[in-house]
Parts: C-alpha cells; structure tokens; sequence
C-alpha cells in the first residue's frame, strides 16, 4: 500500500526471517549496491529498444509494488523501473539511518547517476511526489517529465485522516499505539490500510486482499520496519515544517519539467483542494482529477493514468500514431470534468 503500514510489533529479536516479495508476471527484481546504501528495482522488459527511461516512487510505507498495475499500460512507450526506497520494500535501511526527504531524493538522485538513466520519465506517489517534487527541482537534468499522484506537500489545514500519520512521529505515541493495537492480526491492518488509501475498498479484489496480507506478515517480519516507519513520519513532518528555499512549495516552483498532477475526489491523505495550489506552483503543470478515486490512483485506476500520461507525451511531440491510444480524444472532456470538479468539489473539507 502507499500510505502509513500500521507499526511492527514483534520485537526484533524474535522476529523469524521474512518471506519473499511478490513479483508479478513479466516482472524482475534486482539488487542495485551503493556506497551506504542498497536499492531493490523492479522493472518490466520493454517491448523494444530505445525507449526513453521511467522511474516510479512509492508513498510512504508503499513499495515498487504499487506500480504494477501501472508499469504494464507504459511498457509499450517508456522504459519501466520502480524502486524500494531504502528500508521498505525489499530494500534494506540506509547506512546513515536518514530516512528523510532529503534523504530519500539523494538515494534517487544517486540511483540514477550510477546508471547514467536520466533524464527520465519520473513518477511519484504521496511521499514519493515529495521525494521526487526535490529531485526535479535540485537536478533538473535527471528529470524528463514529472508526475506527481497524490503528492504529499505541505497543508495548512490538514485533513482529520491524515492526523495519525503525523502522530507516529511524536516521541511516545508510537510506543502506546503499538500497545494498544497489540491483538490486530494482518488482515485488520490491511483492511484498515485499504480504508484509509483506497475510494472504494470493494474494488479490492479477493486475490489482491490476499496478496496484500501476505506482504503486510512478511514486512512485520522485518526487525527495522517500525524504526524505518517512524523516522519516515518525521522526515515528513520536519519536509512540511522547512520554509525559505527549502520549503517543499518553494522547490515545486523550480521544476522546469512538464509536470502531469494528479488527485483523487476521495483521498483522505491529500486534500483534493491541494490540486489548485499545486497546478498554479507548477509552472508547466497539467491536471488530472479523479472524483471516485483515493489516495493511490495508478492502483485504483492505472487506465486514466496512463492515458493522461500518454497525453502529456502527445503534447510534448514524443508519442504519435497507434501508440497515442486516443489520449487527444479524451482532452476536452476531461479538462471539462477537471474544472467542473475543482469548482464544486464536496470533498473539500477545509472550504
């Protein structure tokens, strides 16, 4: 999932070794090795040669899982790479223990300087668009075109589901939340995950539960999930905190590269009303609402996604023909629906 994981709560050292990851048909798994720092990449052979480069970023508590859905609608017009960032996924924790935003863009940066990948396509959900809004900002030569699913940028009215994600980061808290939800088995922290992120949950089919609880057992298994998980939080606590040139808006307004947002009508992690303030941040921004979908569209509805993707590579000049899909047939309509839906949202709490 790309949202909070609820805490491990098995003590490290009892904690028995963990199963493996899921790989999805036509995918791979390999082990990336940095000074400091180990990356596991999952990525999808493409069906020819020379297709420019992508890279996709998971939320927090997510993996490069979450783009499975995704990677398989864009393998025919991009390169498919998405990586666990360090201590999730299968990617262990970082030498240096620094698990914030910072951080994490460095570990991407670094990522794609060693394979000389850039500039890419890349993609980047909740934390991963905070993580990937400061790679396109501070290296605007790795980047080729930015999209940004639900990211996680600074509210000043955030909304009352996303409080507990802040609260892991207090001093105390976690420790009683573990204490308080020691009984919870795999299936009700799954079921309480697919609340919080997804529109609608009864979309989430049997075998997707299933594969999500074994995933939620395999990484309570791991003796530094609950350590990762917390530093995590107040990486994104201190990101939503930093002012002047630092300041996560601030580094929105540099990126050069055509950004493609997207937002969700019911997401309870990321204000739906946040679309307005990130499309005029932007400055080469282009938006995609999504009325009935959460906080993990390319999960929810990877079809709209890629479309509006290929759309932006239609615009660019860089997709034509067959490939295009009908992504200029669907412009008008949607833009249409986009201001329609910004002007009379329900889902705008704060307004």
């Amino acid at each position: 999932m790309s949202s909070t994981e609820l805490p491990n709560l098995l003590a490290a050292t009892a904690a028995p070794k963990p199963g493996a990851v899921a790989v999805a048909e036509g995918e791979r798994l390999d082990s990336v090795a940095l000074p400091g720092l180990t990356l596991t990449v999952r990525s999808r052979p493409s069906v020819r040669a020379g297709l420019p480069p992508a890279l996709y970023v998971h939320g927090f508590g997510g993996s490069s899982q979450n783009w499975s859905a995704l990677m398989p609608l864009l393998e025919d017009v991009v390169d498919c790479e998405a990586i666990d960032l360090p201590g999730f996924g299968d990617s262990p924790p970082p030498d240096d223990s620094d698990y914030s935003i910072t951080g994490q863009a460095r570990a991407v940066i670094r990522h794609l300087d060693a394979r000389a990948r850039g500039p890419v396509h890349l993609f980047g959900n909740s934390l991963g668009g905070a993580v990937t809004t400061r790679v396109a900002a501070v290296r605007p030569d790795l980047v080729r075109t930015l999209t940004l699913i639900s990211p996680a940028l600074p509210e000043l009215r955030v909304q009352r589901t996303a409080v507990p994600t802040g609260l892991i980061a207090v001093p105390g808290v976690a420790g009683l939340f573990a204490r308080l939800t020691r009984g919870w088995t795999a299936e009700q922290r799954v079921r309480g995950v697919m609340e919080l992120c997804y529109g609608d949950p009864g979309k989430v089919t049997p075998e997707g539960f299933s594969a999500a609880v074994r995933e939620m057992e395999r990484r309570l298994q791991l003796p530094y999930f609950w350590d990762a998980t917390t530093r995590t939080a107040r990486g994104i606590v201190n990101a939503y905190t930093l002012g002047g040139q630092h300041g996560l808006w601030r580094q929105a307004e540099r990126v050069l590269a055509p950004t493609l947002l997207v937002y969700g009508g019911r997401d309870l992690l990321v204000s739906y009303r946040m679309a307005r303030r990130a499309t005029a941040a932007f400055r080469d921004s282009r938006l995609l609402t999504l009325p009935e979908a959460g906080h993990v569209a390319m999960m929810e509805d990877p079809e709209s996604v890629a479309t509006a993707f290929r759309e932006l590579l239609v615009d660019l000049g860089e997709l034509s023909g067959p490939r295009a899909r009908g992504a200029r047939g669907v412009r008008e309509s949607r833009e249409l629906r986009d201001s329609r839906e910004l002007r009379d949202s329900r889902t705008d709490s704060g307004s």
